[in-house]
């Protein structure tokens, strides 16, 4: 353990690499609202949050295990459900009055059209009023799951057993994986209808 007068033990979270202080001061002086979007494996989740210097409060929340309320069967990990909810999200920001945020994507290692900048497309969709790069919002087809049904009509031609064993879980679940761009349609009405 260091000694001395000129020694200062830095915060934990940012020994952790949680928090970035130089942002957070930032973001706290701005006054804006920010979208909070965290991933794992299997799930997104996104957060309307209101950061304050006492410490932030979160206004609205979705996440991808919440679709199934809405009628969602297919997989919680891929781009049509991280669009999904944020499309959730963003309705029910908009359902509070809010407009405008800034995404805040922590310190992932972000590349063009993933499942995060998906999340914010369907935040964008919604109606809030985001900042961001156009070239990095992923397109209406990959977002809808046009690129999942075409991988399975093809595997489904050429390799049934494979098709089998890759979809089982959407078989398990009722759904035609080459009509995911359907069932991802049908909900997203269902969300339009249901979150006012």
């Amino acid at each position: 353990m260091a000694k001395g007068t000129n020694y200062r033990v830095t915060f934990r979270r940012r020994r952790e690499g949680r928090t970035d202080y130089r942002l957070r001061k930032k973001l706290i002086i701005s006054g804006s609202l920010r979208i909070v979007v965290r991933k794992s494996i299997k799930h997104i989740n996104l957060q309307l949050v209101d950061s304050k210097f006492e410490g932030d409060s979160v206004l609205a929340h979705a996440g991808t295990i919440e679709l199934k309320k809405f009628g969602w069967k297919g997989g919680t990990g891929n781009l049509p459900a991280a669009y999904l909810a944020g499309f959730l999200m963003g309705k029910r920001a908009v359902a509070m009055g809010k407009t405008s945020a800034i995404a805040d994507f922590n310190s992932y290692n972000i590349t063009d059209s993933n499942r995060l900048y998906a999340a914010l497309k369907g935040a964008i969709d919604a109606g809030l009023s985001i900042p961001h790069d156009k070239g990095v919002i992923p397109d209406e087809e990959r977002v809808s799951g046009a690129h999942i049904a075409s991988y399975a009509d093809t595997m489904q031609k050429t390799d049934p057993a494979k098709y089998a064993a890759y979809f089982s879980q959407y078989i398990a679940a009722g759904i035609v994986p080459e009509k995911l761009v359907e069932h991802y349609e049908e909900t997203k009405k269902r969300i339009e209808k249901e979150v006012k």
